[in-house]
């Protein structure tokens, strides 16, 4: 489904529904087009749904990391008034809403993480030397799902198309260093928020290792796994995805 993009001052974002506000935070190469069935069930469950375009490439080059991602969300948060916000992030998005709740976790009700960086990042911004063959490129895009055919001609495309913009390259690259140095290995015990992780059993970006480190890291988490699934299971299985975060948002009264 085509959202429109609102654009005011120096934020673009999708907003749709009323209510208690769900902020979504997109991946390193992820579009907003990902949360297409989470914008689409949730608005109209009574949330309102926001996805902010992160300002991923645009940054200058000093200030393409974790931290200055998560001051930006915090800003946009400021800009739109709200409060009480749930936070939905996959993977780099999962880090940017971990790192902006240990900030200011008066602000966030909720984490929603989804095959999230922040504890493990070897696979963010590698492999992209014969990024100029299709080919490579269209089987890096596919690895991310259990079913390849998830990676349709259009996310490789635009997979290809940031590999081989160099400015794209050098700020993705500088990204993967910066989720590196912001691990939160020692934060997580700390944060209190409630959280709800869910996650591909067949994630190789994310294994799921890595979301069974969170959930005992976290001191106030839920874990749930959905069958079949690569790094995306919003996009992978947005159903499932969907009703497993409903009923835990039901349960934990938000």
């Amino acid at each position: 489904m085509t959202r429109t993009l609102k654009k005011e001052g120096k934020f673009n974002y999708i907003e749709v529904g009323e209510g208690q506000p769900i902020v979504v935070l997109h991946g390193l190469m992820g579009g907003l087009s990902n949360f297409d069935a989470v914008t689409t069930f949730f608005s109209t469950k009574g949330y309102k749904v926001i996805i902010p375009e992160l300002p991923i490439y645009s940054m200058s080059l000093l200030k393409t990391n974790v931290k200055t991602f998560a001051k930006y969300l915090h800003d946009f948060i400021e800009f739109k008034n709200l409060d009480n916000v749930v936070l939905l992030g996959n993977s780099l998005g999962g880090h940017i809403g971990l790192y902006h709740t240990k900030l200011f976790p008066d602000k966030v009700k909720a984490l929603v993480i989804t095959g999230s960086s922040g504890l493990y990042e070897s696979a963010m911004g590698g492999g992209y030397t014969k990024r100029s063959d299709y080919e490579v490129i269209k089987k890096k895009a596919q690895e991310v799902f259990y079913d390849p055919a998830v990676a349709t001609k259009k996310i490789v495309d635009e997979v290809y198309e940031t590999v081989n913009d160099r400015n794209k390259l050098i700020k993705t690259l500088a990204i993967a260093k910066s989720a590196i140095r912001h691990n939160m290995a020692k934060d997580l015990p700390k944060m209190k928020t409630p959280t709800c992780i869910i996650w591909g059993e067949n994630d190789g970006v994310t294994p799921p290792d890595v979301a069974n480190e969170f959930n005992a890291l976290l001191p106030d988490s839920d874990l749930f796994w959905i069958e079949k699934c690569g790094h995306a299971a919003m996009m992978e299985h947005p159903d499932t995805f969907n009703q497993i975060l409903f009923d835990w948002l039901k349960k934990r009264e938000i």
